[in-house]
């Protein structure tokens, strides 16, 4: 949860634009009397079902024209806009550092009195609130869309074998103890791309640590030398079952990899699904939570907000911007966007969940999720990068030396905040 030096510009100079009189930019009136809103997203994958949202949308509404724009490198544009005080009246954004960046400088407006609040699931309002830098009352992202990161899995070999979907670390292990003994790769990583260490660093920490670690250390209550040490043991031990040298192999190679069968599983994201499936559309492919612990009971889906949508502080049309909230939280609308992009639904309701995770559903219907614990890290702390070299280091000391770097550096891109955390404290008397 870091302040950047991009950060700390939004925070002084946007923060107290968003606070003075004469913004300009939001919810214009068009020739026809319709008033406009207007929707960035960061998904320009997505483009597509918006399209189709926003067609839908301006067939059946006289008063509003809805405009939803999806660029690429939206965030770049975004903070650019933001600097000239040009502001949509609805981002779409990830529940990631970005998303704690803009609300800690006060650009968003708090949607609480919002009626469909009440439909969202509770974990991914949770998850929300864990991304403060600081408590803050209110609610300021309607949660859309969520994906879950954990074990994929190569059903035709599992079903081959006989195998069964491991509950705990140690019948994790024993399995693929076993995989090697007929032959078979158990897991391919590609970690040549340094971002994918992220990925089994995340589904193992979500099980072992507390959600609001980062903060805790913040607050001087634990370090990540205590906290992540046996994160960075098991991260390791995964070393023994990968493919050789997987510092040579990319994402792309990793995703062609599995999806050829040279291996059974892969520890990754549902994201990575429609890439594999480009190789291999026939490919049944399972998913299961990393069984990171000693019992099942302990074990945490790692789930986060992949789509989340939040109105400018600034709107002009706050009552336009709720019915487009509206729409675009309505059953029909959100199935439109699920069978373009997958993934599962942050609203409570009747909502397919692909193939692929029907073996997370007991943690998705029971709220046992946690948000990826890199969307609390700053980006100019590179900590994919920091545990690449970690697990090429075969120095008898390379544990103490990445966690103690992982405080330090922590420290080093998070001073500002941890100073305000504590003052937070002090003044309120430890509440939060």
């Amino acid at each position: 949860m870091a302040k950047s030096v991009w950060k700390k510009c939004l925070a002084t100079g946007l923060a107290a634009a968003v606070g003075a009189t004469a913004l300009t930019g939001c919810g214009t009136e068009r020739e026809d009397g319709r008033v406009e809103i207007e929707v960035v997203s960061y998904k320009p994958e997505a483009v597509v079902a918006f399209e189709k949202i926003a067609d839908r949308f301006n067939e059946t509404h006289d008063d509003i024209y809805l405009k939803i724009e999806s660029p690429n490198e939206a965030m770049t544009i975004l903070k650019t806009r933001f600097i000239r005080e040009d502001y949509p009246d609805i981002i779409g954004i990830g529940g990631d550092i970005n998303y704690s960046n803009f609300l800690d400088a006060d650009l968003f407006l708090d949607i609480s009195d919002l009626d469909i609040l009440d439909t969202v699931n509770p974990a991914y309002l949770a998850i929300n609130k864990e991304l403060e830098f600081l408590p803050k009352e209110g609610t300021y992202a309607l949660p859309y869309a969520a994906n879950a990161a954990g074990v994929l899995y190569n059903k035709e070999i599992f079903e081959e074998n006989g195998w069964e979907i491991p509950t705990t670390w140690d019948e994790f292990i024993a399995l693929c103890e076993t995989m090697q003994d007929v032959g078979v790769l158990p897991m391919y990583f590609g970690y040549k791309d340094t971002w994918t260490c992220l990925a089994p660093w995340n589904a193992l920490a979500v099980g072992i640590c507390d959600a609001d670690v980062c903060n805790q250390v913040n607050l001087g209550e634990t370090t990540f030398a205590e906290a992540y040490a046996p994160v960075a043991e098991k991260i390791r031990t995964l070393l023994d079952y990968a493919e050789p040298n997987p510092y040579a192999y990319s994402y792309n190679d990793a995703c062609t990899a599995f999806a050829r069968g040279e291996s059974a599983m892969y520890v990754i994201g549902s994201y990575a699904i429609p890439q594999i499936k480009s190789v291999n559309p026939d490919m049944q492919i399972g998913s299961f939570t990393f069984p990171a612990n000693d019992t099942e009971e302990e074990n945490v889906l790692n789930s986060g907000i992949d789509l989340q949508f939040c109105v400018m502080n600034n709107t002009e049309h706050p009552e336009e911007v709720y019915e487009v909230l509206r729409y675009l939280y309505d059953d029909e609308t959100i199935r439109i966007y699920q069978e373009d992009q997958g993934g599962i639904a942050c609203k409570n309701g009747d909502f397919t969940l692909s193939a692929e995770l029907e073996d997370m559903r007991t943690y998705i219907e029971n709220s046992r999720m946690a948000d990826y614990q890199d969307h609390h890290y700053p980006s100019e702390m590179s900590v994919d990068a920091m545990i690449q070299t970690y697990l090429l280091d075969e120095g008898a000391q390379a544990k103490e030396t990445f966690l103690n770097r992982f405080d330090t550096e922590w420290e080093r891109y998070n001073r500002d905040l941890i100073r305000r955390v504590n003052e937070y404290q002090e003044k309120t008397g430890g509440a939060q």
